[in-house]
């Protein structure tokens, strides 16, 4: 299995049959690699209903055919725009042919702002945990630190973890920092700084706070095999 980083929260897992994208906001993105006429992806998982995440969901999927993972009232809004979706909510799980998706908490906001000046409630964010194959990745979207990182490293041993490390809009490398520590993942790619002004971060700085070589700083389109 192939996992790569494409620029702010964009992970591509790649399996023997199967192309699972994490939020691909492609559309806009002066970090990523990706093109929106090149990604043929079989699912597609939307943490939350930022335009950063949700990006180019509509027609990807569309042009695709690709089925959309996310919380309940974000699949709902992407079914009335006829994406095939499968709506979950935090703390539940789901065995699809390619793997398993659980939901986790995320601290954060959510909502789609529209032309009209007027933003709509795509419901909860959330962290993913996707396992295949006994592998484990952690997609913890955009959230601050919180201490049940703890229990979701305890209950769910974590294989590769993509942490948000921007600050302003999710934690910063101090509280990212600290996030490694309680999930406990083997290794740790840092994510969602950079794009904008408001989360311009070193990573490199962010991997010496901390210990041991779990964090792995990938460019846009670097690649870790499980």
């Amino acid at each position: 299995m192939k996992v790569s980083f494409h620029g702010h929260s964009i992970v591509k897992v790649q399996t023997e049959d199967k192309t699972i994208l994490f939020d691909p906001f492609i559309t806009g993105n002066e970090l990523t690699d990706l093109k929106v006429e090149e990604e043929k992806p079989d699912v597609i998982i939307v943490t939350h209903g930022h335009g950063d995440h949700l990006g180019d969901t509509i027609e990807l999927a569309k042009k695709n055919n690709s089925l959309v993972i996310g919380n309940a009232e974000l699949a709902s809004y992407l079914g009335f725009h006829g994406v095939n979706t499968h709506g979950m909510s935090i703390g539940g799980a789901y065995q699809f042919d390619f793997g398993k998706v659980k939901l986790t908490q995320a601290f954060h906001g959510t909502g789609l702002v529209t032309d009209n000046n007027e933003i709509i409630y795509l419901g909860m964010p959330a962290g993913v945990l996707l396992t295949i194959n006994s592998k484990t990745i952690y997609h913890a979207g955009d959230t601050g630190l919180f201490s049940d990182m703890k229990l979701i490293g305890d209950r769910h041993p974590i294989d590769l973890a993509f942490i948000p490390i921007g600050d302003n809009f999710t934690m910063g490398p101090e509280d990212a920092a600290y996030a490694v520590q309680l999930l406990g993942a083997k290794q740790v790619v840092p994510i969602h700084y950079n794009t904008f002004p408001p989360i311009k971060q070193d990573p490199h700085k962010f991997a010496q706070m901390v210990e041991g070589d779990s964090v792995k700083v990938l460019e846009a389109g670097g690649v870790i095999e499980l």
